[in-house]
């Protein structure tokens, strides 16, 4: 049996609300699947760390990485690599885990629905740049207030990896 690592940078834990790239590499391919933190159905950010599990577990209502392979009928376990790429947090927690109140919601919805609006952009324009993006990101949010000024952050830091991406 060989033996393998894995190097988590510290920052990835830090829960809120980032956008990420899963690049996966099966033989001479790269497959791209984007994503976001920031659930629509409830007030808690997680960090990009506790999605990584989740997207290759087994949960169905968790696991968008894993279909997304299968359905191209590729098992996970029988690819090269995954790499994650992520940049954030675009905007803080709002919410802590033992604060379930119905009003959280409302304070999560903006920042949620404005990463929403970037991971869109991000997701058309890396397949617009050639990349093979496997999901599709649909959305009608859109980006107010700072929202302009932290894509164009985000988008520079994700044309680091993806050099012919320009949004």
């Amino acid at each position: 049996m060989p033996l393998h690592s894995f190097t988590l940078p510290a920052a990835m834990l830090e829960r809120g609300f980032w956008l990420y790239v899963w690049r996966v590499r099966v033989g001479n391919r790269q497959l791209l699947y984007v994503g976001r933190t920031g659930d629509n159905s409830s007030p808690f950010e997680t960090a990009p760390y506790t999605r990584m599990g989740q997207h290759l577990g087994k949960q169905k209502n968790q696991n968008a990485l894993r279909r997304h392979l299968e359905v191209k009928g590729i098992r996970p376990e029988q690819c090269d690599a995954f790499d994650l790429i992520a940049h954030g947090p675009i905007y803080p927690e709002i919410a802590k885990q033992d604060e379930a109140h119905p009003e959280l919601m409302e304070l999560h919805k903006p920042f949620r629905n404005r990463v929403g609006a970037m991971e869109k952009m991000l997701a058309e324009g890396l397949a617009a740049a050639g990349y093979e993006v496997m999901n599709t990101v649909n959305c009608k949010w859109t980006l107010d207030a700072d929202g302009p000024e932290r894509w164009a952050e985000a988008a520079q830091s994700f044309r680091r990896e993806f050099p012919a991406f320009n949004p």
